[in-house]
């Protein structure tokens, strides 16, 4: 017998472009009137509440001789800058310097538009310089808000890696079994437009004892993935939410926010339920720190090679390289709604 000629794995160097889109910045409330240092993007921003209760990000380089604006000091809606006192306005525009008469018309910094949704902080990037669409925005969940879930508990996660390995995990149904100990029993992927959700039944000891895991993951766009979750804990329903929100720092690393928000059980006391979420959070953390051990040491495969019980792979990155493109280029098949189960993969099969 022949033996096969060995796969050779191919990898493109990545363009220095950042995904169009809102990226999470973690809770809305860590961003105060002290100036905040964000390394994102490939660049330095500042980040600070002004009096007007906004939060405001410019780029944090000033343009007069170099200083970072982000150990200056927040004056009304400006942040003026510590090296010669140049204050510089949410809008990015110089609006005073204390030593000149004229402000000279180059006076401009680059400002990023934010917005604060479920008790998160976004800030909107696009290298094109678009204005975002209503359906690119993060929805509002209820949940976030009511007195029957707990706040969000978030932690970041340094991955060194490119995004895209991240952003794999929606169609990857394979690695559910070997990685988590929950092996998939349903599995589909719908993608529409911005949006791309992925829904799983499985077993899992960690996350549903006895009991069956559902879950209902959506991006929407590149960044920012909310998932809805129900499970067991101590023999019990528990329903959750998690945040897993990524966001560049270069080509080959970013920063991971993972949270989790659990719905508090009534029939438990307030310590009881304390304790169990608690108890819930740490089982979520456990389960999404697999995936980052995994991510820190594997290699980018842009040809992968797939088999039939796959998830839509290459479906999947087709999806996410719209936000890589000018919008002009973002093919109009990507509106239409489409539904993957793992029997319906065999193209992206035929593909690798």
């Amino acid at each position: 017998m022949t033996k096969p000629v060995p796969h050779i794995i191919q990898a493109e160097v990545i363009e220095e472009r950042y995904a169009r889109g809102w990226h999470c910045l973690g809770l809305a409330h860590d961003y105060t009137n002290k100036p905040t240092r964000l390394e994102y993007f490939g660049t330095k921003l500042v980040a600070y509440r002004g009096e007007d209760g906004k939060v405001h990000i410019l780029d944090a380089y000033c343009p007069h001789m170099g200083a970072d604006l982000s150990l200056g000091k927040v004056e009304g809606n400006s942040i003026r800058c510590p090296f010669h006192q140049w204050s510089w306005g949410s809008d990015g525009v110089c609006d005073d310097i204390p030593y000149a008469e004229k402000i000279p018309a180059k006076a401009c910094i680059h400002s990023y538009q934010t917005m604060e949704q479920n008790q998160l902080l976004f800030v909107w990037y696009d290298p094109e310089g678009t204005e975002p669409l209503s359906e690119e925005m993060p929805p509002r969940i209820d949940d976030c808000y009511s007195d029957e879930w707990t706040d969000w508990t978030v932690e970041i996660i340094p991955i060194h890696s490119n995004c895209r390995e991240l952003v794999d995990n929606m169609a990857d149904s394979a690695h559910f079994g070997p990685v988590h100990g929950a092996p998939i029993t349903k599995f589909q992927n719908i993608v529409e437009g911005v949006t791309y959700t992925q829904e799983l039944w499985s077993s899992s000891e960690l996350l549903a004892e006895d009991g069956e895991l559902f879950s209902r993951a959506t991006y929407t766009g590149p960044a920012y993935m909310n998932t809805y979750m129900k499970g067991q804990i101590n023999g019990q329903d528990v329903e959750s939410r998690l945040l897993v929100s990524h966001i560049p720092i270069t080509t080959e690393s970013f920063d991971l926010r993972f949270g989790v928000m659990v719905k508090k059980n009534p029939n438990l006391t307030e310590e009881q339920n304390a304790a169990m979420v608690q108890e819930y959070v740490k089982q979520n953390q456990t389960a999404f720190f697999q995936d980052v051990d995994i991510w820190h040491t594997k290699v980018r495969v842009d040809n992968p090679v797939l088999c039939d019980g796959d998830g839509p792979i290459h479906r999947l990155r087709r999806w996410y390289a719209q936000f890589y493109v000018d919008r002009a280029q973002v093919p109009e098949s990507l509106k239409e709604r489409k539904v993957y189960g793992l029997k319906t993969n065999s193209a992206d099969v035929a593909e690798a």
